[in-house]
């Protein structure tokens, strides 16, 4: 069973897309390629894919990979309307396993953007080191979670989440999540992609709180069927953030991070 089983109606909702200095800075490494290809890893309902449509040529090709069946449908459900003569693929595989049909299969941009951590994080490089140009860029990318964010109306959700299941965050049903034991850059430096540049992206959000509350049903660690009583939970954290709005508004700024690897002696 996925950890993100049954919520890609709220995580198509409600997760952010991509702020639109990485779409650029992404788009850039695509400058140049007659027929660009793009494979996003852990893409869920296509936030990547979607972000980047608008910067995309006609004939560019992208390939979305996610363990969870659910998630990719609803991917192309929203991805057909907006391709026009673009074509999108899915492959419900972990990411790890991903193995083009087509023969000569090479991608320029493989993308991950707030699931490396979930990922088996050797073979992911090494299997992008099979299928990607030899120009390609691996671009592995985040921005944190509502649970991280310093803010003062985050840390007192944080807190009553925590009232609810404990200290450890949760990771679905069975588990809790540790921080990795070693920096992304350690793993991309262990790999073909060992040349890395790091580009930190200031960004500013507005939420409200339902669609803080729909956020929330679609993370690992505050799904719905996590809590004994979800119900009185949500009403819990709807007033909580009401307590915390300026003009029913909750503000969020942070720093996006991408981090662009690409083997040594490459450049476009």
């Amino acid at each position: 069973m996925s950890l993100f089983d049954s919520v890609d109606h709220y995580y198509a909702r409600y997760r952010p897309r991509l702020p639109d200095q990485v779409v650029r800075l992404l788009a850039r490494e695509l400058a140049g390629a007659e027929t660009p290809r793009l494979l996003d890893l852990g893409a869920g309902t296509g936030q990547v894919a979607l972000s980047m449509l608008a910067v995309l040529p006609p004939t560019a090709r992208m390939d979305l990979v996610d363990q969870d069946e659910g998630m990719l449908r609803t991917a192309l459900d929203e991805l057909r309307p907006r391709l026009g003569g673009r074509t999108a693929t899915v492959h419900a595989v972990p990411a790890e396993k991903f193995a083009p049909a087509q023969p000569h299969y090479r991608v320029d941009l493989i993308t991950c953007c707030r699931a490396f951590h979930w990922m088996d994080r050797a073979a992911v490089p090494a299997m992008a080191d099979r299928v990607g140009a030899p120009q390609g860029v691996v671009a592995i990318m985040g921005d944190g979670s509502l649970r991280t964010h310093p803010a003062e109306w985050t840390v007192a959700l944080r807190g009553l989440i925590q009232s609810h299941l404990g200290e450890d965050r949760r990771a679905g049903a069975t588990g809790t999540c540790r921080e990795p034991g070693r920096r992304y850059e350690d793993d991309l430096a262990d790999s073909a992609f060992s040349d890395i540049v790091e580009h930190r992206i200031s960004f500013s959000r507005a939420w409200t709180p339902l669609s803080v509350l729909g956020c929330l049903r679609s993370t690992s660690f505050a799904r719905p069927d996590l809590f004994a009583d979800h119900a009185g939970f949500e009403e819990q954290a709807e007033d909580l953030l009401h307590q915390h709005a300026q003009d029913a508004v909750l503000h969020e700024d942070g720093v996006f991070t991408v981090l662009l690897a690409r083997r040594p002696g490459t450049t476009r």
